[in-house]
Order: structure tokens, then sequence, then C-alpha cells
């Protein structure tokens, strides 16, 4: 009888194996990479993928200012606050965000949207890391290269 019972095997948090991953971001679809970005946070590329555990990697994202859109989204996107007053609901547009100060936010809020709402989303989002420039402090975690680029000649553009 024991041949014919399935059991699922939830991972606990202390079981976990964590990972380090780099990602490139020179030249990719914003959204593209996002979907990549957030499944490796979430850990759905895992065999051992438990939906209420932290089971995901950690993300490195370098040149996230040299990401693109596809299209008319660099003039016709616009990203959305409201200042918590009545009416002050304030909009900027793609291109403006990423010649901005902070470019890295437009893949930022692409993956956060991607991420599920509540405490385990936001250690997810703990778990991943955006640098504008080439350049990260996580060189001793060694981290391996996740190539998105490679994965689809979509997720490139001009590729």
């Amino acid at each position: 009888m024991k041949a014919l019972m399935k059991t699922t095997k939830a991972v606990k948090p202390a079981e976990v194996e964590k990972k380090w991953h780099l990602v490139d971001a020179e030249g990719l679809v914003v959204g593209r990479a996002a979907v990549v970005i957030a499944n490796v946070l979430r850990g759905k590329h895992k065999t051992s993928f438990t939906p209420h555990v932290d089971c995901g990697d950690n993300v490195i994202v370098i040149n996230a200012d040299k990401v693109r859109f596809t299209g008319r989204k660099l003039t016709q996107k616009m990203y959305y606050k409201h200042t918590g007053y009545a009416g002050g609901i304030k909009e900027v547009r793609a291109d403006k965000v990423l010649g901005g100060r902070f470019p890295e936010r437009v893949l930022e809020k692409a993956v956060e949207r991607m991420i599920p709402r509540g405490p385990l989303g936001r250690q997810q989002m703990r778990n991943l890391r955006i640098y504008s420039g080439s350049e990260h402090p996580h060189a001793a975690q060694n981290p391996e290269v996740l190539d998105i680029a490679g994965m689809s000649r979509k997720n490139k553009v001009g590729a």
C-alpha cells in the first residue's frame, strides 16, 4: 500500500539552501528580465519550491540603468505615486525615471509588482540588490551568472 501513497514534502526554512545569482541587465527588456528575476527570488526554479517559505535565491543586478523598453513604452509608460494629500497623485514618464537620479527603480518596481504582497514578499524583495553601474560589493559571495539574454532572443533588444 505504501507504493500508492503520494506525499508532497514541504521545505522548512532551516533546510533552504540559498545561492547568489548575478544578472547583467544591459540591453534587457524590462518586463522579461523582471519575470525571470521574480521567479528566482521566489524560488520557483527549484524542485523544492514551497509557497509559504522564502526558498528563493539572492539576486544581484548590475547595469540596471541600461535596461530597455520595447515599442513606445519609453515615452508613454507612466509611473504613479500619491503624496497622501487630496488630489496628490503624481505621474512621471519612464524616460524621466531612467534618466533621473535613481534609474534602478524601473526594474525594482517591475520585479516588486510580480512578487506577492505581504510579509513573505517583503522578505523576498530584501534578497534583491540592484545597482545602476557595473560594480557591486558582493564579490565575496561568488555569484553565478544568470544569462537572461541567452534564454530567448526576445529578452534582449537589438539581439
